[in-house]
C-alpha cells in the first residue's frame, strides 16, 4: 500500500466524530471492545461500534489484541507521528519563524 493510501485511510478514520471519541477513549487508557460499546450503548449498537473499529484498525490507529474472550484495543500513536511530522511540523516551523521575523521587524521599528 502507499504512503498516499495509508494517508487516505487515516484521514478517512479520523474524519468521523465517532472514531475519534474512541480513539481519545483509547488514550486514555486501552479499552475491550465491550467497554466501548458499552460507552456508546445510548447512540450505537454493537455492530456499529465494532465498523468503526474496523475503520481504525484498517487505518492502524488501533491495535487489537485477544485474550482469551476478550478484545483489547489499543491506541497506536506512530501514525499521528507520522501525519505530525510530514503535514504539521513542516508547516508550524515556517509559521513560528514567520512570527519571529515579524516581532522582530516590529521591536525595530
Amino acid at each position: 500500500m502507499s504512503r498516499a493510501e495509508k494517508d487516505d485511510l487515516i484521514f478517512k478514520a479520523l474524519a468521523d466524530s465517532r472514531r475519534r471519541e474512541v480513539l481519545d477513549l483509547l488514550k486514555a487508557a486501552p479499552r475491550t471492545t465491550g467497554d466501548l460499546c458499552a460507552h456508546f450503548e445510548a447512540t450505537l449498537d454493537r455492530c456499529t461500534v465494532m465498523q468503526h473499529l474496523k475503520v481504525l484498525e484498517r487505518a492502524g490507529l488501533v491495535i487489537a489484541v485477544r485474550e482469551g474472550r476478550l478484545r483489547w484495543n489499543y491506541l497506536n500513536a506512530t501514525p499521528f507521528k507520522e501525519i505530525h511530522d510530514r503535514w504539521i511540523s513542516p508547516y508550524a516551523t515556517e509559521a513560528v519563524s514567520l512570527l519571529s521575523r515579524l516581532k522582530r521587524d516590529l521591536e525595530e521599528d
